[in-house]
């Protein structure tokens, strides 16, 4: 199979545009909302969250579903209100409610008001979890400082392996990979509810780290086919060679990837369930973006300014970086 790369740029800046479009749109809807680009957890807002379960052994416990008006209404007589409230199950047997810090006192009045109107609720399945304002607070500027930090380290380390524009254009990539996955979880969050905790800013600095990887090694190909160029073909030639060369490797490297994660996201159940959703939509970002965008961009950036691809003298030669290498 060989691709055309940039014979249809344009259409792979569509695509891109239009998914972190879209998700923007929902962003700046959820920021009007919840007040903040996703759905934020117990982890960065504080607070308690129960999640409750309806106990089916309890005969005629279980005829009903629960309605989320009827658990606002109890909530509302006890000065919650403004709780969030998410009704879950396949049969809406399960309740998940966040709301603001309560003690063991009025945890236990809230329970005993949801059990007398609902039924009774399976103590095993029950799960309550309380989180401190300040160690939300904590949580969410040490996730950010640690975006940040990987971001200056990766424009620090391409700067100096390539040209500028090489490192540019991987970047822009980069900040594709991060804008596409905020904003399925932004669209997830407004559609059915889906909250953010730390392990999505864990999910984001491994996509960080996976994207720049592949689009290195597409680099480091780009450099190493116009070193052995002897035709002086176009730029853009020479770019879809070695992206066709790397294409292999990239879909293969994925795909092993993908393999272990959808079962994490099938099989691995609710904690680790959309830590590794948020890795599968940033890994196919990352290997689109390698292959369709931090690529032609360059062409294009090359190609509007008159300038021919020249190999670097820093990072690895072409024997240093050969095929071999960049291919396992």
């Amino acid at each position: 199979m060989r691709l055309d790369v940039n014979k249809q740029s344009r259409l792979w800046w569509t695509l891109s545009a239009a998914v972190v479009v879209a998700g923007l749109i929902s962003m700046v809807i959820s920021w009007q909302q919840l007040g903040a680009p996703l759905r934020p957890s117990l982890d960065f807002v504080g607070g308690t969250r129960l999640q409750l379960e309806l106990d089916c052994s309890v005969p005629g416990n279980c005829d009903r579903p629960i309605e989320s008006g009827t658990v606002r209404s109890i909530l509302a007589t006890q000065g919650l209100g403004n709780s969030s409230i998410q009704v879950v199950g396949e049969e809406n047997l399960g309740l998940s409610i966040r709301t603001s810090n309560l003690d063991v006192d009025q945890r236990t009045q809230l329970i005993n008001s949801l059990t007398a109107e609902l039924g009774s609720f399976d103590p095993e399945k029950n799960q309550i979890d309380t989180v401190g304002p300040t160690i939300g607070r904590q949580l969410f500027t040490q996730g950010l400082l640690a975006l940040i930090v990987s971001f200056a380290g990766i424009i620090v380390y391409l700067s100096f392996r390539f040209q500028f524009d090489y490192a540019l254009f991987a970047i822009v990539a980069l900040f594709h990979d991060v804008l596409i996955t905020l904003g399925i979880f932004s669209i997830l969050g407004l559609g059915f509810g889906l909250e953010v905790d730390s392990l999505f800013i864990v999910a984001l600095l491994t996509i960080i780290g996976f994207s720049v990887n592949d689009t290195v090694v597409i680099y480091d190909r780009i450099r190493e086919t116009l070193a052995q160029d002897k035709l002086n073909r176009p730029i853009d030639q020479i770019v879809d060679e070695a992206v066709n060369q790397t294409l292999g490797r990239s879909i293969n490297t994925t795909a092993t990837t993908m393999l272990p994660l959808v079962g994490i996201f099938l099989f691995g159940g609710e904690t680790l369930k959309f830590f590794a959703l948020a890795l599968i939509v940033g890994f196919l970002a990352g290997v689109y973006s390698s292959l369709f965008l931090a690529s032609t961009l360059l062409v294009w950036w090359r190609q509007r300014n008159g300038q021919e691809l020249s190999p670097v003298a820093e990072g690895p030669t072409p024997v240093e970086a050969s095929p071999d290498s960049n291919e396992g």
